[in-house]
């Protein structure tokens, strides 16, 4: 997904409580909506010497939102799992972002002070919905909040990702693709195909998996049709960016 892409997320009437969580262009509900919003960028990407940059949000249903957001740093756990704790490293204006029916709101974000050199600083942006702050319905008795997650990234020059990865035996048709990222900035694999010394497609998965800068993770790389074999083969690794890295592995019996 292109940095400027637009996400839509959607709030559907069900006979429960909801919360909607729209991270990345991963939506979790149907397109039938009551409401719906859009915002672009779905990722925010600065430098050091850029002091501000501009969110724009889009309430597309016939409904009022107010939404708050709140602002974490993002870190992650030795196996990849999200590590988020409130910051006051940027600032947000308006942190209530309130959007009449069929309207944008532009959401400035700012940097505090300036970044650490040489290293990229990552967090994210949470904005949920307040559905208390809608008014009530005759005879409406379900809240339903959406929300939605930004990844922010400072990026300083020079700061780049270096990711390596073997492969290790799990099963008879399985391999696990182990993936360290020992740069200075965040890395994005969105699919890892296995191949024989042919070239052959052997197994494959799909991934919408950040790395972060001293994290490794792995990926399961499973064969429908039989055994993976034993012997040299090719790891294929495509990134977000569009760019690719191949990885020479050896997979034991």
């Amino acid at each position: 997904m292109k940095p400027y892409t637009i996400i839509r997320c959607c709030r559907r009437k069900t006979m429960q409580t909801m919360g909607v969580l729209c991270v990345l262009g991963a939506s979790f509900v149907t397109p039938a909506c009551a409401g719906m919003f859009s915002i672009t960028p779905v990722r925010v990407y600065m430098a050091p010497r850029d002091r501000a940059t501009a969110i724009t949000v889009t309430n597309e249903g016939d409904e009022q939102l107010v939404m708050q957001a709140d602002l974490y740093q993002w870190k992650q756990k030795p196996g990849g799992e999200e590590d988020l704790v409130l910051t006051e490293d940027l600032f947000l204006s308006p942190p209530i972002i309130k959007l009449a029916a069929n309207s944008r709101q532009v959401v400035r974000l700012a940097m505090m002070h300036p970044p650490l050199q040489g290293r990229e600083l990552t967090y994210r942006m949470i904005v949920r919905e307040i559905p208390e702050a809608r008014p009530p319905k005759e005879g409406a008795v379900v809240q339903i909040a959406l929300a939605f997650s930004i990844p922010v990234f400072i990026t300083p020059p020079g700061a780049k990702a270096k990711l390596d990865c073997i492969v290790e035996r799990s099963s008879a048709n399985t391999v696990k693709a182990v993936c360290e990222n020992s740069g200075a900035a965040h890395t994005h694999p969105v699919a890892l195909v296995l191949t024989n010394s042919s070239g052959e497609r052997i197994a494959s998965e799909d991934s919408g998996a950040y790395i972060l800068p001293d994290i490794k993770r792995s990926f399961d790389l499973t064969r429908k049709d039989g055994k993976i074999p034993a012997g040299k083969a090719k790891l294929n690794v495509s990134f977000a960016d569009g760019t690719a890295q191949s990885y020479d592995v050896s997979i034991a019996e």
